[in-house]
């Protein structure tokens, strides 16, 4: 059995190669998503749309923004998680929040959050002496956390309301049960592995040492909280009628969340729409629409627009500072016999 899978997995890494599977996923994903939104939309009234906007209580509005406020403000801890598991535990929470937020909230807009992401934690980390390498273990560790959080709250939300994942999915609920469990077996398994001994992955210069079992429980509640706070601010905006349970809304909006994230659009645009508009069904269209555009807004543009002028500012001061501060990345140490000659040579210079 492990030799065909093992022949199949050379064949596509070495013949097809895995960017071009994943590129082609991504289109698929897309295109999929497009058709249906297609199909949903259709025959929509816009005026209706605009007028459920209006008719949306103020009220409902303000708490959704209060929940996508907790949301940024849990995410800031990825990255200061990240940076105190990386082992640079000099660098203040202030700077971690500027590196989380900025590069979580273009990084969603702007689409590939892994590449975009990572270059707005580089342009500020580099100023604390981090290269590359070091952002792209902060990146790594932030990215566990978010997929521990994600494993964690479908587990449980599929396992409690295994037909919320079926309006996504389309699998019957009892698969869907035993795929959840099967998720949360995986995930009792990773923590028992970490906290049975200190683990690392990686080799040569990119070695990444694994959170503890303490610190992995810590990851996952980070992880927890941050969706909790999304899926709260999604469950605001909805349409008071019909009623829909919190924990199978939770199930529809991870759901949503990762096909979006898979499909690398920009802020999962078209493909998350879809999917919450298929999954529920049982809401008026034009009242639902309305939600998403509000949650669109809140969660995707308002922090947008304050990551890039965050960003705007920071590098104002940092050219009205500047260069005459050296980054630790900048110097270059000098030690045994070459450090001796340097020494001799100046000696005998001066002394001439």
């Amino acid at each position: 059995m492990l030799t065909p899978l093992r022949a199949a997995a050379h064949f596509l890494e070495h013949r097809i190669g895995w960017n071009r599977i994943g590129f082609v996923l991504s289109l698929c994903i897309i295109g999929v998503a497009l058709f249906v939104l297609y199909r949903m939309l259709h025959g929509i009234d816009i005026d209706e749309v605009l007028a459920a906007i209006r008719a949306t209580d103020n009220r409902h509005i303000a708490v959704a923004a209060f929940f996508v406020a907790c949301g940024y403000f849990t995410l800031t801890f990825y990255d200061f998680f990240a940076l105190r598991t990386v082992g640079y535990r000099d660098i203040p929470y202030r700077i971690a929040a500027i590196g989380g937020f900025t590069s979580y909230s273009i990084g969603h807009n702007i689409g590939a959050t892994v590449f975009t992401g990572g270059a707005v934690r580089y342009r500020i980390y580099s100023a604390y002496g981090l290269d590359a390498v070091d952002v792209a273990k902060i990146c790594f560790i932030a990215g566990l956390t978010f997929w521990l959080g994600n494993v964690t709250v479908l587990g449980l939300g599929v396992a409690i309301e295994p037909s919320a994942a079926s309006a996504v999915d389309q699998l019957p609920p009892a698969i869907n049960r035993a795929i959840a469990i099967g998720m949360l077996v995986v995930l009792a398994s990773y923590v028992a592995w970490v906290w049975s001994a200190p683990r690392a992955i990686g080799r040569g210069g990119w070695v990444v040492r694994l959170p503890n079992g303490p610190s992995t429980l810590l990851q996952i509640l980070i992880g927890i909280v941050d969706l909790g706070c999304c899926a709260l601010a999604m469950y605001m905006l909805l349409p008071g009628d019909p009623p829909i349970d919190f924990i199978a809304l939770a199930v529809v909006f991870v759901s949503a969340t990762l096909l979006g994230f898979a499909s690398h659009a920009p802020g999962g645009l078209g493909v998350f729409d879809a999917a919450m508009l298929v999954a529920l069904w049982q809401f008026d269209r034009e009242q639902l629409l309305a939600g998403l555009l509000l949650f669109r807004l809140l969660y995707y543009i308002a922090p947008f627009i304050l990551a890039v002028v965050i960003l705007g500012i920071r590098e104002i001061v940092i050219n009205m500072r500047g260069t005459g501060k050296v980054s630790r990345s900048s110097r270059v140490e000098v030690s045994g016999p070459l450090r001796s000659e340097i020494e001799k040579r100046v000696g005998e210079r001066d002394g001439a």
